[in-house]
């Protein structure tokens, strides 16, 4: 549901946690499935699946978030394309960092949004 409004923002660039993977017992079919369906939902709203890395976590337990999960042998990490190529990582702390920082266009006259 966040998606529209990101892209809308100018928001390009995103990270997909897929969180509580501890309720599911780690089930690598329900993460495919999650991923597929988010796929087709945020490539509608105008983003492009391969540049978005799926990541499956446990908020609660940890997993996933700085070191890899023994929880998920089958995980083999995520790969997404950018502007310098293919980028690939395994927790949620490698898609973070791999995320590009924004132009900051400090030479042009500041705007800002009024409602």
């Amino acid at each position: 549901e966040h998606a529209p409004a990101c892209f809308t923002l100018g928001v390009r660039q995103l990270i997909v946690a897929v969180n509580k993977m501890d309720t599911t017992k780690w089930s690598e079919d329900r993460f495919n499935e999650i991923v597929k369906e988010t796929s087709t939902f945020i490539k509608k709203v105008g983003y492009n699946p391969k540049t978005v890395a799926f990541v499956p976590i446990s908020g609660w337990h940890g997993d996933n978030m700085l070191e890899e999960s023994p929880n998920m042998p089958w995980y083999k990490g995520w790969t997404k394309e950018n502007k310098a190529g293919v980028v690939k990582g395994k927790t949620l702390l490698d898609a973070i960092d791999a995320i590009d920082p924004p132009s900051r266009p400090s030479d042009k006259p500041l705007r800002l949004p009024l409602q």
